[in-house]
């Protein structure tokens, strides 16, 4: 637990000024952001941390948002000559009293099919999708450009 608490505090305090989050019963959205996607990029992700505050498990089963012809879960691994790939997920568990990342190099929200061009400060509408706390209006910050660039990841094992 103490690890993933301290991951989540780096997370707060990595971007103070652009920290925002939606709390929906006993879960807790917490920086929900894009890094900003190069120009005519087809595919971004997305990350947050969810923490969980009640007695009882849930998880995050789907997104939806208008601003990529699909958004889904995806776990990044990289195999053993160094390749990156990525790997559908159904759904990502938010233990009671936890928290679950998702991070560049991780578990991730992944927009393919970007509609629109995404720029620095722009807020972008979604909704999270729980199986017990339900439909979650959320905004994702488009934060600087940085981290890992989707655009050319083989997503050829993630179902799309």
């Amino acid at each position: 637990m103490r690890p993933i608490l301290g991951l989540l505090t780096a997370l707060l305090l990595a971007a103070p000024l652009h920290a925002h989050g939606v709390t929906a019963g006993s879960i807790e959205i917490i920086h929900p952001n894009i890094p900003q996607p190069a120009d005519g990029a087809m595919a971004a992700a997305g990350y947050m941390g969810i923490a969980n505050a009640g007695d009882q498990p849930d998880r995050l089963i789907g997104v939806e948002t208008p601003v990529a012809k699909s958004a889904m879960l995806h776990q990044t691994s990289v195999d053993a000559d160094g390749v990156a790939k990525m790997a559908h997920l159904p759904g990502l568990d938010i233990p009671a009293g936890g928290t679950a990342l998702l991070e560049p190099g991780g578990t991730h929200i992944m927009l393919m099919g970007l509609t629109q061009t995404l720029t620095e400060g722009q807020m972008v509408p979604a909704t999270l999708i729980f199986e017990t706390a339900g439909r979650v209006e959320v905004e994702f910050m488009v934060d600087p450009p940085g981290g890992m660039d989707h655009s050319t990841m083989d997503h050829s094992a993630a179902g799309n």
